[in-house]
């Protein structure tokens, strides 16, 4: 087993560096001399890191930023056996408006080399059913391994790709299309017959009373036409109201961060809620007022991180200020709930993330929009206890959130 494992990283970092290599026009080291130089044993963040110091290449990349971004990506994708299937889904979500990780075009970057090496092992042995479950994974995995040389480190993913048949409906219209325009370019004269000279009319001499009515018709149209320039001036008088610009509401609105109890105690007039002193580094202190009473006691909860939703509106429950909110998996039934548990080396104060959804959050919720009520039915645990918004995991520095319960509901 580990060797079989040790093989798939060497074959891994190898076609890391050789892509690179070929990618970075700068970089000037020989893919061969992989194992000579230690990279066999590193994490792809080390690696990357180690490859750029050692060759001096830390300014050939473009949008360093973001491709560290990636690499990162890659990186805890490849240390979490048991999130990989959730994390592949909300790739393949992601990349359903993108042909390439960086900047909107085709053009590949080390991102994609990184991304790409790191999914392989994982992604070529899915069976065919699995397969066609992420096809924008599948179609953008095609496009690097047919634009990246990898050195061979990788055998290619065999993709069936679709063929395209055009609707019946469109073979119709292009007959139409087809028969009108030669109707439109047919010459005079085409029937057979010669087209006749034309000849000049008789004209009729208008009689006072065929002038007559033909005065009345143009006074009707000229009252017409005032009655329309009136209407018109009336409506652009009037102030038009500019249409409000719907924005799509989603997990980014919420600022979840991960916070750490230091104190528990029962609520002093309520026999259902707990108050928690959470804390969230920087010297930050919250106090939470949660339901938990009936499924959680003081000594479970003192020490334990949690997940917090810190901008939603304070207000007091049952006479106790309550600034914030624990996010807990509960079981179909609720019978059992407990709240979501952050890595043991996540820091608290830091903000949990989703992929794809990296935008900010709203100072503060307004109960009156029912943000809240709106996002949390997206919110669930997957089969193996990862808590996700769409299937895409709650993600720390240190990994994803995690609960004992299983597809669960989360609020």
């Amino acid at each position: 087993m580990a060797s079989t494992e040790s093989s798939i990283i060497a074959a891994r970092n190898e076609g890391i560096v050789s892509a690179l290599c070929n990618h970075i026009s700068d970089l000037s080291l020989d893919p061969k001399k992989i194992s000579k130089e230690g990279f066999e044993e590193k994490e792809i963040l080390s690696l990357f890191t180690g490859i750029l110091q050692l060759t001096g290449g830390e300014n050939s990349v473009k949008n360093k930023d973001e491709v560290m971004k990636w690499v990162k990506f890659a990186n805890d994708f490849s240390c979490n056996d048991k999130t990989r299937e959730s994390i592949l889904k909300g790739f393949n979500e992601e990349l359903a408006t993108r042909s390439v990780l960086i900047g909107n075009g085709l053009s590949t970057s080390e991102a994609d080399i990184i991304v790409y090496s790191a999914l392989h092992s994982f992604v070529s042995c899915l069976s065919k059913s699995d397969f066609v479950q992420i096809p924008n994974v599948s179609r953008w995995m095609d496009y690097i391994q047919n634009t990246e040389d990898f050195g061979g480190a990788f055998e290619k993913i065999p993709v069936e790709k679709a063929l395209f048949h055009p609707p019946a409906s469109w073979s119709a219209i292009l007959s139409n299309s087809d028969q009108n325009l030669k109707k439109s370019t047919k010459p005079s004269g085409e029937t057979g017959k010669p087209a006749e000279p034309e000849t000049k009319k008789s004209v009729k001499k208008k009689t006072p009373d065929d002038i007559k009515p033909t005065e009345e018709k143009n006074k009707a149209a000229k009252s017409g036409e005032e009655r329309k320039k009136a209407v018109k001036k009336s409506s652009e008088g009037q102030k038009k109201t500019p249409a409000k610009k719907t924005v799509e509401l989603n997990i980014s609105a919420l600022n979840i961060q991960v916070g750490l109890i230091r104190k528990a105690w029962k609520h002093p007039s309520a026999d259902s809620l707990l108050v928690e002193e959470i804390e969230l580094g920087d010297g930050n202190v919250r106090q939470v007022v949660s339901g938990l009473a009936k499924f959680c006691s003081t000594d479970d909860l003192t020490n334990r991180r949690v997940a917090l939703i810190t901008n939603v509106k304070p207000g007091k429950l049952r006479d106790v200020m309550s600034s914030g909110l624990v996010l807990c998996a509960s079981n179909q039934d609720q019978t059992v709930v407990e709240p979501l548990l952050p890595p043991e080396k996540s820091t608290p104060g830091e903000r949990i993330s989703f992929l794809g959804y990296e935008g900010k959050p709203e100072d503060v919720l307004n109960p009156k929009k029912k943000q809240l009520e709106k996002i949390t039915p997206d919110l669930y645990t997957d089969d193996k206890g990862v808590a996700t918004y769409k299937g895409i995991p709650f993600m720390t520095s240190a990994g994803p959130c995690t609960s004992s319960i299983s597809k669960g509901t989360i609020k």
